[in-house]
């Protein structure tokens, strides 16, 4: 049996198929654990070291052979006609631990289905009716209490039901609208905090002459959302509700798009460099409209840069990637492999173009490095934005400068202190986005200065930037700004000295309800855990010990504190020597706080005289608040306390 032939199944309860469709025997449950975190790799090597943390709370003494042994059981039921001694090509062996070679993962399918560009809406009902029935119970079932798998299975959940939203989305534009109501009924009656689900709802009963049952829907849902969550509804949800009032086409504007790509769809070949660039237009637009449009429009962008690279023609490449010029505010990338890959497309977009390009489209693929490379410390990110905004300076392109210096906010993080650079930044791309109707990188410059205002303690400043955008953001349908606003607004109460502690903590419970649908893990992964650990230590609490707390991104930085929270100072003291130096992003001054306080608590001196040397130049700086998410208190005080310390 080949290894293609094998399909894994994560939709439910994890397990395997042949080439027949027969299930695979994967003995018991540690040997479905490997095989689950494998698949949540991706295909990248899991250390030996990481399986046995995660299989064991407290690993037995013969782990790593016990490890050993499942991976070997797995090998025998996954490939059963490989001979003796064979190497697998299935389940290797690479460096410090294992990787598996899936091709054919149930999950995997069920991203490229949802992630599928604009199809007819018959075909789009086909294929997510196909997909959804892939479905066997919810993602890695018997894993839903393991903090490996709590991430990967709020991504596929959160997948899924976008994908039950876009099937109803189909079948309105099909003229299913009865047929769409009893689905979304029971959709936002189990997860009432999606707006999306109750404007379709309210839709699909509106257009079966249910006038009254909707207007009843869509105060339902202002009901919820102001009473549980204390925020207005969305302008897309009152907008929909003014409509009804008139009795009005809520959705003329879909009609126009049908007939306009219908249009497109006849004149334009199928297979034309037009169609690639149109695309490219269409996933810029897409991304700013709400999670699941940015979620889309990364899964098909680097679609299209491989579609033109496979075309051979460097200038339409160059084009194609310059022309996603979608305003990015925070510094961890969503996809890092994808930015990588993007990185990469871009490198050799300029070596094909003639001279290594020059003007705009150099400039733009300058840009785009600069941008896809948030929160490394590569000098070749650095180089290219300094070169892209000299190049954007010299041309009368005002579109082109507001691209340039969002690369150039990404790469302003190369050491601690940046706050008065980056509130630079955001006030020139206000000013030119005002001068030039630039909507979208107004927004960026006012987010942009809401959070170095906010690192430099000037809340009435940054209070002022972050209502900019809000109003901003609703004139536009810019639905992701309020997710960043709210956590804003968390922050800042957070920060003052004269708020009930119950009051901050509702604040960010909003907060993280905006995540939800966001389509942002770079920003949501780890995030809440971070806020709950900022109020902690501010109140002088040990961290939190609970042991489902997903840290995402941050355990390294955060794993020293919750092993003093747990009394256990040996753990605590190697694990706070094998975290690395935070990545140069806009939470690099919080976790060398964190880092700075773990090592005062185990009397680290070398520790803590690093952590001094990076904080230095932030001294004048609140901790975490650059990011306009969390705060960890000023960063002077870190100093002052290390430098007293570490002598």
């Amino acid at each position: 049996m080949a290894c293609v032939d094998v399909v894994f199944g994560v939709l439910g309860p994890v397990t395997a198929w042949d080439g027949s469709g027969d299930e695979l025997l994967l003995k018991g449950p540690k040997h479905r654990a490997v095989l689950a975190r494998l698949i949540i790799a991706r295909r990248r090597v899991v250390p030996v070291t990481r399986l046995v943390d995660d299989l064991w709370p407290v690993p037995p003494a013969d782990a790593v052979g016990a490890v050993r042994t499942f991976v070997a059981a797995l090998r025998r039921a996954l490939e059963p006609e490989r001979p003796p001694r064979a190497p697998s090509r299935l389940l290797v062996t690479e460096g410090p631990g294992y990787a598996l070679r899936a091709d054919a993962v149930d999950a995997w399918r069920f991203e490229q289905v949802v992630g599928a560009a604009a199809r007819p809406p018959k075909e789009t009902l086909k294929g997510l009716d196909e997909a959804l029935g892939w479905w066997r119970g919810p993602a890695y079932a018997e894993f839903a209490d393991e903090d490996w798998a709590r991430a990967e299975r709020s991504r596929l959940t959160e997948l899924r039901l976008r994908a039950v939203e876009r099937r109803a989305e189909a079948k309105l534009e099909l003229g299913l609208a009865a047929d769409a109501v009893p689905d979304l009924d029971a959709h936002v009656a189990e997860h009432p905090w999606r707006e999306d689900a109750w404007r379709l709802l309210a839709l699909a009963l509106y257009r079966t002459d249910r006038q009254g049952d909707a207007l009843a829907v869509l105060q339902r849902a202002r009901a919820l959302l102001v009473e549980q969550l204390g925020i207005d509804p969305s302008p897309a949800l009152r907008r929909l509700e003014e409509n009804i009032l008139r009795q009005e086409d809520p959705d003329a504007a879909s009609q126009v798009w049908a007939e306009a790509a219908a249009a497109y769809d006849r004149t334009v070949a199928s297979g034309s460099r037009a169609r690639l660039e149109s695309t490219v237009g269409i996933l810029r637009n897409l991304a700013v409209t709400g999670g699941g449009g940015l979620e889309a429009a990364r899964g098909q962008r680097m679609a299209a840069i491989a579609a033109a690279e496979r075309l051979g023609d460097a200038e339409l490449t160059a084009r194609l990637i310059g022309a996603y010029d979608v305003p990015a505010i925070w510094t961890r990338s969503d996809d890092p492999r994808q930015a990588a890959e993007v990185v990469a497309a871009a490198e050799r977009a300029l070596a094909g173009l003639p001279g290594g390009g020059s003007g705009a489209a150099r400039a733009r693929l300058l840009a785009t490095i600069a941008l896809e490379s948030r929160g490394t410390r590569t000098g070749r990110a650095r180089a290219a934005a300094a070169e892209a905004e000299r190049i954007a300076r010299g041309l009368d392109d005002p579109a082109l400068l507001a691209f340039t210096l969002n690369g150039v906010f990404m790469q302003a993080f190369h050491r601690a202190g940046l706050a008065p650079l980056r509130d630079e930044i955001g006030a020139e791309l206000v000013d030119l986005s005002v001068r030039h109707d630039l909507h979208n990188y107004l927004v960026l410059g006012h987010l942009v200065r809401m959070q170095a205002r906010s690192a430099l303690a000037d809340f009435a400043a940054a209070g002022e930037h972050a209502a900019a955008a809000d109003r901003l953001a609703e004139r536009h349908e810019r639905p992701l700004v309020g997710v960043f606003t709210s956590w804003y607004r968390a922050l800042r109460l957070a920060a003052s000295d004269d708020r009930a502690p119950e009051e901050v903590e509702a604040a960010y419970r909003d907060a993280i309800a905006r995540l939800d649908g966001s389509g942002m893990p770079g920003l949501a992964a780890g995030l809440p855990a971070l806020a709950h650990l900022s109020l902690r230590l501010r109140a002088g609490r040990p961290a939190q010990t609970e042991p489902h707390t997903d840290w995402g991104p941050y355990e390294p930085w955060a794993r020293p504190l919750v092993l003093l929270a747990k009394r256990r100072p040996p753990e605590a003291a190697a694990a706070l020597r094998k975290a690395p130096d935070p990545p140069r992003d806009l939470l690099f001054e919080a976790l060398w706080c964190l880092l700075a306080q773990a090592a005062m608590a185990l009397d680290d001196r070398g520790t803590m005289a690093r952590a001094r040397d990076a904080l230095a130049p932030a001294a004048g700086e609140l901790a975490g608040a650059g990011s306009g998410l969390v705060a960890f208190g000023p960063v002077a005080r870190f100093v002052d306390d290390l430098t007293v310390r570490a002598g």
